[in-house]
């Protein structure tokens, strides 16, 4: 696959890539190239978002290693050999990551486009600490810009998913 983040191929070894469990390999990926472009356009992932190209808003969250990383401002070949995962790796239809599940049934989602950022901080966060308070999910959910409006839906939505997921350590 080659990029088509609109430069000449250079020189450069194939950008090697685990993006949602998946191996990937790139041809002529230039050193400019974001994360978000070549997810978006090579990858065809349309979970992150192009929000603020400074990675202030968090539409364009993916998880790096298991962290919320701003996909926007990250370096591609700065990634390369590492684990990412995008909103459609946390999980699908049917098979719903908890923090998926619980925004579906608190509807939590208006126009959408904030959706992204909000699921995959909110579920790096219950991931590293699934006991979360009211307090520290607004803390970690407080870089992620939304204006629609459906911040108690948001909230409501996580701490449904931190219930479910204490309950999935205990069991």
């Amino acid at each position: 696959m080659t990029a088509s983040c609109g430069a000449e191929p250079s020189a450069l070894p194939p950008l090697q890539l685990q993006v949602n469990g998946q191996a990937q390999s790139l041809a002529g990926v230039p050193r400019a190239a974001t994360l978000l472009h070549i997810l978006r356009n090579d990858l065809g992932l349309n979970g992150p978002k192009y929000g603020c190209g400074l990675g202030q808003c968090g539409a364009c969250t993916v998880h790096v290693d298991g962290v919320a990383a701003r996909a926007c401002v990250i370096p591609a070949h700065g990634v390369a050999g590492r684990a990412v995962t995008t909103l459609e790796g946390l999980g699908a239809r049917g098979d719903w990551h908890p923090v998926q599940a619980a925004f579906e049934e608190a509807q939590a989602a208006q126009c959408g486009y904030c959706l992204n950022g909000m699921v995959m901080q909110a579920a790096a966060l219950l991931t590293r600490d699934p006991q979360a308070s009211e307090a520290r999910i607004r803390g970690e959910l407080s870089g992620n810009l939304c204006r629609c409006g459906t911040h108690i839906e948001i909230l409501e939505a996580v701490q449904r998913a931190a219930v479910r997921m204490r309950a999935e350590v205990r069991s």
